[in-house]
């Protein structure tokens, strides 16, 4: 998502470049991270994938990432070419929620821990609530 919903906006204020290189820095280290934790060091049983706590995280986490996709496209999609101006978003899951993108990479993310189970997923999960739940906040007022 970093990648590629910067590449998808049409018009609107240009990222800072150190904000960017910050922004890419994360998710280079977050992936690395992950990926270690779940192919060094998690152990799963047998039968792992029929677990309900892999199948209700693997649901929370589609879910989300449906959501944050389809939130995203309406936020994309909010001004015509050349308008310029606020725009409340409306449709899908901002009919709920203010922050609907925000609330599905949160979800995502904490399906994500769910379905792994370790603490460094957790940690990931816990830390999207706590930097994307402020910026819905300001979002919101």
């Amino acid at each position: 998502r970093a990648l590629i919903f910067p590449l998808l906006i049409r018009e609107g204020k240009p990222t800072p470049f150190f904000t960017f290189v910050l922004a890419l820095l994360f998710c280079v280290f977050n992936g690395y991270l992950q990926g270690r934790s779940l192919s060094n060091y998690a152990t799963y049983p047998p039968g792992w994938l029929k677990d309900p706590c892999f199948i209700i995280g693997f649901i929370g986490w589609l879910l989300g990432m449906g959501i944050n996709i389809h939130s995203d496209h309406i936020l994309r999609n909010l001004r015509k070419p050349g308008e310029t101006g606020y725009r409340i978003p409306r449709g899908g899951m901002f009919e709920y929620v203010s922050g609907a993108n925000f609330f599905g990479e949160i979800l995502e993310w904490f399906g994500f821990a769910l379905a792994c189970c370790t603490i460094e997923s957790l940690a990931f999960a816990l830390c999207t609530l706590f930097i994307l739940g402020s910026r819905a906040r300001q979002h919101h007022q």
